[in-house]
């Protein structure tokens, strides 16, 4: 089994990644089947709640922001295809939101993986050794910051690997804070110095952000993750802003039409002829358009009662993501 201590970094990273169910989603399989166990200390879990919402917040509004001001840049200097550019520009501020909209759901799936993983609690041991560290002045306390938290992970990992098997139970510390845990002025994919000993010995293993973290994956479970990747991996693209206008559309004609020819059965069954003229002069241009655009066989019904709700579902369901109050399916 593969034991992974990933720190806070590196789950903010994973997270924010728009393909971060690549990797959440594979290591809750793994995690499921017994082949890999996340070791997660309570800060970890701590550190995450209190970032999320800052980053959260972060992704969703400075796109908009980002949008909003190149329009005005449009507005004040646009050319001879200004028109051209704000549609564009319309269309990419509706759909990008939407995508980090999508990514924060990484948030949580994470968050789910922490809480299924193995906790780790401090011992007395431990929070000496921090202590001794800061005295020391050993990494991570060889910079002037407070630096207590990520001391208190490597102790945890040290005493987790120093007591496994490591050549039938792999570990790896995983982190983004080159800052604290790397090695200064060189390659920062090794760890610095006064940490070296820790992952001297085989099946102990420093990585680095989430390329480290796929690089270990890849190294211990092999041709199988790959499998898992392929598996378990989709990204989903939301639909532009014109893909959804035009599928409102259609559904508004399709339903608009039959309720039309309703109407107009209504109105023959009562006899009303004089009433059946005025609304074929009324209607029969927009019908002949509605016959001319949807040609498939049963597009245009006669529809089952289910047929029928679906379409105003999906006609009520677009009107909502463009805006309306739910249910609106006026015609």
């Amino acid at each position: 089994m593969l034991h992974l201590l990933v720190d806070t970094s590196t789950w903010l990273d994973l997270a924010k990644r728009r393909d971060g169910q690549r990797w959440i989603v594979t290591m809750r399989l793994l995690a499921h089947q017994g082949d890999l166990q996340l070791l997660v200390p309570d800060v970890v879990i701590d550190e995450f709640e209190t970032n999320r919402d800052r980053i959260e917040t972060t992704m969703t509004t400075t796109v908009a922001q980002r949008f909003k001001l190149m329009k005005q840049d449009l507005g004040d200097y646009g050319g001879r295809d200004y028109e051209a550019a704000l549609g564009v520009i319309e269309g990419l501020a509706h759909e990008v939101p939407l995508i980090g909209a999508m990514t924060t759901r990484n948030f949580n799936d994470v968050l789910d993986l922490l809480r299924s993983g193995q906790a780790l609690d401090p011992t007395d041991d431990q929070r000496y050794r921090v202590v001794q560290r800061g005295l020391d002045k050993k990494a991570p306390f060889h910079r002037s910051r407070n630096s207590v938290a990520d001391a208190l992970l490597i102790e945890m990992y040290a005493t987790a690997a120093g007591g496994a098997d490591l050549a039938r139970d792999p570990h790896a510390f995983v982190t983004t804070n080159s800052d604290d845990f790397s090695l200064p002025n060189g390659d920062q994919r090794e760890p610095h110095p006064d940490l070296a000993d820790l992952f001297a010995a085989e099946g102990s293993a420093y990585c680095l952000g989430v390329d480290g973290l796929n690089a270990i994956l890849l190294g211990h479970f092999g041709e199988e993750i790959e499998e898992l990747f392929a598996e378990t991996y989709f990204e989903e693209e939301p639909r532009k802003l014109n893909e959804i206008m035009a599928a409102e559309q259609e559904f508004f004609d399709r339903v608009w039409y039959h309720r039309s020819l309703q109407h107009q059965y209504r109105l023959k069954d009562a006899g009303d002829d004089q009433e059946v003229e005025r609304l074929l002069s009324i209607a029969g241009r927009a019908r002949a358009r509605v016959e001319s655009t949807y040609t498939e066989k049963g597009q245009l019904g006669p529809y089952t009662d289910f047929e029928l709700g679906m379409l105003n579902g999906k006609l009520s369901t677009l009107r909502w993501v463009l805006g309306s109050e739910w249910d609106f399916l006026d015609t």
